[in-house]
């Protein structure tokens, strides 16, 4: 019988192995308190193979109820901290209750499951798939990382905008399309039709936008991910500055649209013109950033 009082931890010593996890991509993911761990990837459809060891601590008998092994998709708001919104639920007995005395292994198989959102960890929420072995009170967690292909957007268009203060400035810019893969790079030029304010200079960044919840209880959170200067001194009349942005230097993820209504992430690109007396003038454009093989 166990201790009522039993103050040594759990019992038994439990590790979630996958099976090829070696061969399999890996990415870093932030975890709890900021630690950095690695986690494999998956994707939609595909099967989660692996193996549970459960290890009894100083060779002691121990009675179980049972052992379970259960795969989770959900979503977590850090404001409603409480509740967690489950997308996937699935779940396997690897064994009846009973009693262990030594080392065992079970091998579980959770069959071309579907995963129909990417992992994302935020400021405000995150989406974790995570695998949950159960024993008695002790339970261990071994988080996987989704990643979801999207097929290119068939029609790209390019971007075309004018924008102005009557009779002070008036400038075009053009962006080569609106739709852009991870490791992509966005070309485009400003073209300057009017210029009677004397323009410092002038910036391009990409903002990440991230929306949670709903209406009244919706938070709105941006963050910028790159900011650089792509003119200093004063442009005139007819001059045009050429714009080229990698994407694949950083940490970017595709754009996600009300992801099972309880969260978007969008990407803009924020132009900033600065005048002397640094006062700013801004023009916001969204953009589509998606996942290719």
């Amino acid at each position: 019988m166990t201790s009522l009082f039993n103050f040594s931890g759990p019992p038994v010593e439990i590790e979630i192995k996958l099976a090829g996890e070696d061969d399999r991509r890996q990415v870093e993911v932030k975890g709890e308190k900021d630690k950095r761990e690695m986690c494999p990837v998956y994707y939609d459809g595909e099967s989660v193979v692996g193996q549970v060891n459960v290890r009894v601590k100083d060779g002691r008998k121990f009675q179980h109820d049972g052992i379970r092994i259960e795969l989770i998709g959900s979503i977590e708001l850090f404001y409603d901290r409480g509740n967690h919104y489950e997308f996937v639920s699935l779940s396997q007995e690897l064994a009846s209750a009973g009693e262990m005395r030594q080392a065992q292994t079970f091998d579980f198989i959770f069959k071309n499951v579907e995963k129909q959102y990417e992992s994302y960890s935020g400021i405000n929420v995150k989406l974790r798939y995570y695998l949950r072995v159960s024993l008695n009170r002790t339970a261990k967690e071994r988080e996987i990382w989704v990643h979801s292909y999207r097929m290119p957007p068939e029609a790209n268009t390019s971007i075309k905008m004018e924008v102005g203060i009557e009779d002070c400035l008036h400038i075009e810019f053009e962006y080569n399309k609106a739709k852009y893969h991870l490791k992509d790079v966005i070309v485009g030029k400003i073209y300057f039709l009017l210029v009677r304010i004397k323009i410092k200079h002038m910036e391009l960044s990409i903002i990440r936008r991230e929306t949670t919840g709903a209406p009244p209880n919706q938070y709105n959170e941006s963050e910028t991910i790159t900011k650089f200067e792509i003119m200093d001194g004063a442009p005139v009349r007819g001059e045009t500055i050429p714009i080229r942005l990698f994407l694949g230097g950083f940490e970017l993820t595709p754009t996600f649209r009300d992801v099972n209504k309880k969260f978007s992430t969008r990407y803009y690109l924020n132009l900033v013109l600065i005048d002397e007396e640094n006062r700013r003038y801004f023009k916001q454009q969204e953009i589509t950033i998606f996942r290719i093989p």
